[in-house]
């Protein structure tokens, strides 16, 4: 199926999402669109926020005019796949664009939290679909074991370099930093 054909079936799903009770994703992955309901936990949502306010806080000097959010979809048409990261670092500007999805060409990184009930996907198909996207940098937070990836250098559908961390490090991500020491596990106080 060519990828306008799954871009108007996730376009459907999303309106679909949108009446259904809870919180809903659609993405685009190998076997064309998935909706999944989301159950991100407090934890999960804690360590998004505190790397995307680390980032906010470094990025006005390396990349003027970049932000890191969370909830923007990230597509590459010419390899079929559209993702929604945990946060992507993107030009302020898209936000303001019309429709739903930015162009991976305008991402610097993407961060994923692993959650306990699918981390296949986030080590399996994301470790392979954004490196293909083109998307220079990739952070693993797992919060399961308490350990960091930070991929980078893509080469084809796999990143050339990675670089493992724990909780508690202060982790190299490209330009910046990310202090983990506030970084929470899944099940532990």
């Amino acid at each position: 199926m060519d990828y306008a054909k799954m871009r108007a079936i996730a376009e459907e799903l999303g309106a679909l999402a949108e009446r259904l009770q809870g919180a809903w994703s659609v993405e685009i992955g190998p076997s064309g669109p998935i909706l999944a309901m989301m159950c991100p936990s407090k934890r999960h949502e804690g360590t998004v926020r505190r790397i995307r306010n680390q980032l906010n806080e470094q990025l006005p000097t390396t990349h003027p005019g970049y932000v890191c959010e969370n909830g923007p979809e990230v597509e590459h048409p010419a390899i079929g796949r559209m993702r929604r990261p945990d946060a992507v670092v993107i030009p302020e500007s898209v936000l303001d664009e019309e429709g739903l999805a930015v162009d991976a060409t305008q991402v610097l990184a993407v961060v994923e939290i692993v959650s306990p009930s699918n981390p296949d996907n986030d080590y399996g198909e994301k470790l392979r679909e954004y490196p293909a996207m083109g998307i220079p940098r990739y952070m693993i937070v797992d919060p399961r074991t308490g350990t960091i990836e930070v991929h980078s250098a893509p080469c084809g559908n796999r990143y050339s370099e990675k670089d493992p961390y724990i909780f508690g490090d202060r982790v190299p991500f490209g330009p910046w930093a990310v202090d983990t020491s506030a970084f929470l596990r899944y099940g532990r106080d």
